[in-house]
Formats: C-alpha cells, structure tokens, sequence
C-alpha cells in the first residue's frame, strides 16, 4: 500500500483542484459515505463541496490522489487491525488549528453518513447512537484561552481516539451484513 496524504497534502490538492473545503472535513465526509457506501460506489470528486472543478493544468493528478486516498480510507476502515485514522494536521500545529480541524472532521463525517440510504436508528446498536451523539457535539469542540495546555493536549489527543475507534466501530457495525465485505470483517 502507498503512503497515505497527510493532512497538509491533501489541503494542497484541494486546493490545487480550486477547492476551499478544508482538509480535515473532506476526510471525514470520505469516511462517512464509506460506511454508508461500498468503495466501488463512492465518486471522492463528489464530495468536494460546490459543482464541478475547475479545468486545473494537474487536475488529473489530483483526482487521482482524492481516489488514492478514498481506496486507502476503505482499508483502514475495513481492518480488522484497527489501522484507522482521522486525517487532522500535524501534533506540531498549534492546538487550536487541531481542536477546529477535529471539529470539522466530525462534521463531515456526519455529512458523508447522509450520502447513502437514510439511517434507520431504530436499527443502529445503543454504541452507535451515542457515538454519533458524541460526534455531533465534537462539532462544536473549542479551547478556552486560560486553559491549561497540558491538560487541552490530553483532551485532545482523547478525542481523536475516540473519533478513530468510533468511526471504524460504526463502519463495521454498518458494513456487518454486507456479503461482500463478510470475509474482510471476520
């Protein structure tokens, strides 16, 4: 398997693409319509908010690496090793940058559960629901100004593994009677 963009990467080729659309949220948007969506079925060009790209000289090769990463972010989500992860900036990056880009990931992520068929949550198991209620409030996620940073940092780094472990558990819980993903989740 290729080496999968980071975050500063994929924003280059969104923007590259003449999109706006921040990195974090597009990702999530990714991940969402994959649990609701099987791969073959998921257009990564689609997601980009607005209509269609404008003509860009690489534009090719953009779309080529938003596919890249759409094939990459189903295995993640598919392994049973527990490989996934949300694509957010650097542990460098200034935390608040981190905090709204988190935020954003959630958002798409919610946005991308809509793409499929409408979700029955009378079906969806009691983890589900909450995570999905969690996910919903990490949208509004921010840093006091006179918080301690050591103790922002943990929270945090809590967050996106919960965000990790939550968006794979609902991918699998969504996917659990796909026959053709049967053999990859057992």
């Amino acid at each position: 398997m290729t080496e999968t963009l980071r975050y500063d990467q994929l924003s280059e080729t969104l923007q590259r693409l003449g999109f706006s659309q921040d990195a974090a949220e597009y990702h999530g948007a990714l991940c969402g319509t994959l649990c609701v969506r099987h791969p073959r079925d998921v257009d990564p060009m689609q997601l980009l908010e607005g209509a269609a790209p404008p003509a860009a000289p690489d534009g090719a090769g953009a779309a080529q690496a938003l596919r890249q990463l759409c094939g990459q972010s189903a295995e993640a989500l598919e392994s049973s090793e527990m490989v996934f992860a949300p694509l957010l900036p650097d542990d460098e990056e200034d935390l608040p940058l981190r905090v709204r880009a988190l935020s954003s990931w959630c958002e798409g992520f919610l946005y991308g559960l809509t793409t499929g068929a409408p979700l029955d949550m009378g079906q969806c198991s009691p983890e589900m629901k909450e995570i999905l209620k969690d996910f919903t409030e990490f949208t509004r996620a921010g840093i006091d100004d006179d918080s301690d940073s050591d103790v922002e940092e943990t929270a945090y780094a809590e967050l996106v593994e919960y965000i990790r472990v939550g968006a794979q558990l609902i991918y699998m819980e969504l996917h659990e009677h796909d026959p053709a993903r049967s053999k990859t989740l057992h």
